[in-house]
């Protein structure tokens, strides 16, 4: 063998666990949130709806965050013969995810109305001219409704006049940081490429009793997370042959804290009291009172969102969002 085999055979080979996978992520199209283009009928939103839709599910304390509020605005709703309770929670639901709700206004023959329907935020478009708008669920579906039939409610945004913008958007990164801490672990613990324990035999074994150890271990593994690992080097040296263990070399992702940080982060955006959401104290003392958490909470968050939805009621020309007044 010549020294040039003899150093290509003794090259280390170096490998890697696990394969790249996408993640929700990335700033592009969720951050950059400029101005509003226009395709020749209608503006397109700054901010994607499909990746805003999708951030709502990525961190248990940003989707519950919203949904409490929703819950909120529903608790008190009075249902209307134009608006109905469910169309009302879709709306709601519309206006924390999306900062935009859209109302219809169905007319009878006689150009009154007679109901108010929702359509989806996710898919309705502001057009060029006023008071025109579109329903695109798909590039091949382009609905157009009629002018001036469509209530559009949305967020103030200081980067342009056309969509709201959510007010979450400060603390998306957090949400995805939360996002892939939790993915971070779970693949850990599903890749199983960490192990239970390690045999180490270096007494020479026949081939026959090396399977069988070998046959034992795989059959003891249950369908946990660890997995044994057995190395037979007969009539090698001592620590020949060195693997540490996983749990000495996972990365040190400080999981706890990250899911602490992010999940604070959340919190602050939306302004909702920790006890409301469930998140248990790491102290004695707590969160404090959840009555007071909860009255302070609805006059500072509810009773705004309320007055918001109100505008629909000069546009229609009827009160048909009213909200019970609650008690102390």
């Amino acid at each position: 063998m010549t020294t040039e085999a003899t150093a290509e055979a003794a090259a280390p080979m170096v490998f890697s666990f696990g394969d790249p996978e996408p993640v929700l992520g990335g700033r592009a199209g969720l951050a950059d949130h400029l101005a509003c283009w226009s395709n020749g009928k209608w503006y397109e939103p700054p901010i994607p709806m499909e990746g805003l839709s999708r951030a709502a599910k990525v961190a248990s304390h940003h989707g519950s965050a919203m949904f409490y509020k929703v819950n909120q605005l529903v608790r008190d709703f009075i249902p209307h013969p134009l608006l109905s309770l469910e169309t009302f929670e879709g709306l709601a639901l519309d206006d924390q995810v999306l900062a935009n709700f859209y109302v219809e206004r169905v007319n009878n023959r006689l150009g009154r109305p007679m109901a108010l329907r929702r359509s989806l935020a996710k898919y309705t478009r502001r057009g060029l001219v006023d008071g025109e708008y579109f329903f695109t669920p798909s590039w091949a579906v382009e609905h157009a409704f009629e002018p001036g039939q469509m209530f559009h409610g949305r967020r103030t945004g200081i980067d342009q006049e056309i969509y709201g913008e959510p007010e979450y958007l400060a603390a998306l990164q957090s949400a995805l940081l939360n996002e892939a801490a939790g993915l971070f672990r779970r693949r850990f613990y599903e890749n199983g490429s960490h192990s239970g324990f390690i045999m180490y035999v270096t007494d020479p074994l026949n081939d026959k009793d090396a399977d069988a150890i070998r046959s034992s271990l795989r059959s003891a593994k249950g369908p946990g997370n660890f997995r044994n690992l057995f190395i037979h080097n007969a009539g090698g040296k001592e620590k020949g042959i060195q693997l540490m263990h996983p749990a000495e070399a996972a990365a040190k992702d400080n999981f706890a804290d990250i899911k602490n940080v992010s999940r604070d982060d959340l919190l602050a955006v939306h302004r909702v009291p920790p006890v409301l959401l469930g998140v248990v104290p790491q102290n004695a003392a707590g969160f404090g009172s959840v009555r007071d958490a909860s009255e302070i909470f609805y006059e500072a968050e509810i009773v705004p969102l309320q007055r918001r939805f109100m505008a629909l009621n000069e546009w229609i020309g009827e009160e048909v969002v009213r909200f019970r007044e609650r008690t102390a």
